[in-house]
């Protein structure tokens, strides 16, 4: 009697302890040219890419150059709201740095544009400042007559070579 109870005993658990195929959590999509469920998922929680405000070309911060009047040094009003823009975009980013490039027209002497570009560029770097952006993150050099940007020797070429030019290290 104690093997019939036994036997019964061991049939009885081996009947509990049957395999039945239990529903995974991953869960195999056969269906032609349909991607997992899984993988979807993740892509559509994902935020779509934004731009580089600074490359982008719908932002004031891709403008990077401030032109000035003939002998001068004073940031014109149109050009304000673009330094006061990158300013806040250096005050928002404490580790991002600046290089503002001085340039002058060929009109004058090779020193009195190396010292006019620097002024021009120190005037950017004032305004920067009073708007926000520390003076550690701000650089400010002289190209003089060095690097025109226009090649005629007329207003229009010279109008655009009055500039400073703002670059940002790495771009």
């Amino acid at each position: 009697m104690k093997k019939i109870c036994g036997v019964l005993l061991i049939g009885l658990l081996s009947a509990c302890a049957s395999q039945t195929p239990q529903p995974s959590a991953e869960v195999e999509d056969k269906s032609i040219g349909a991607k997992p469920a899984e993988s979807a998922a993740p892509a559509a929680r994902e935020a779509a890419p934004t731009l580089n405000p600074l490359t982008d070309p719908n932002s004031v911060l891709s403008r990077r150059s401030v032109y000035f009047d003939f002998d001068s040094y004073v940031v014109k009003d149109e050009y304000r709201s673009l330094v006061q823009a990158h300013a806040h975009y250096l005050r928002d980013h404490p580790n991002a740095r600046v290089l503002l490039q001085g340039n002058a027209d060929e009109r004058g002497s090779r020193e009195y544009n190396l010292a006019l570009g620097q002024r021009r560029a120190d005037a950017v770097k004032h305004a920067m400042t009073l708007s926000g952006a520390r003076e550690s993150q701000i650089e400010s050099v002289s190209l003089g007559e060095e690097k025109p940007r226009g090649m005629g020797h007329d207003e229009s070429a010279w109008a655009e070579n009055r500039r400073v030019d703002i670059r940002y290290p790495g771009e």
